[in-house]
């Protein structure tokens, strides 16, 4: 029986997987074998990193709120805490938003927060 090599569908599936090694250093995009086991670590750090993504992100609006938030004598935790019990529902994201581009709206809720505390 004649062996069978696979011929255009093996040379496709090749060729798919340099197209997505295109752009990788040196013999990561010319060599099929490397360049598979780079596309695939590369798979797995996408997957990965798209669920680190959203971390990173409420790690940077946390940051930003509590500079905001100590520059109005608050910290970031009684800020929340504040607003919380004011029953002001602000997420993160948007307060963050607040304390870079309004900073005089951010100080209105942080006066909200500070008398709500006080209580």
């Amino acid at each position: 029986m004649p062996r069978v090599k696979g011929g255009t569908v093996s040379r496709k599936r090749r060729n798919r997987v340099l197209k997505l090694a295109k752009g990788y250093y040196g013999s990561k995009h010319r060599l099929y074998k490397v360049a598979n086991q780079q596309v695939m670590k590369s798979f797995n750090y996408a997957y990965r990193d798209r669920r680190q993504r959203k971390r990173d992100f409420r790690r940077l609006w946390i940051t930003r709120i509590n500079a905001a938030a100590r520059i109005n004598g608050l910290s970031y935790s009684t800020l929340m805490h504040g607003l919380k019990v004011a029953g002001i529902d602000v997420n993160r994201k948007m307060l963050a938003d607040l304390a870079v581009t309004d900073a005089q709206a951010f100080t209105q809720l942080a006066d909200v927060a500070k008398k709500s505390v006080a209580k």
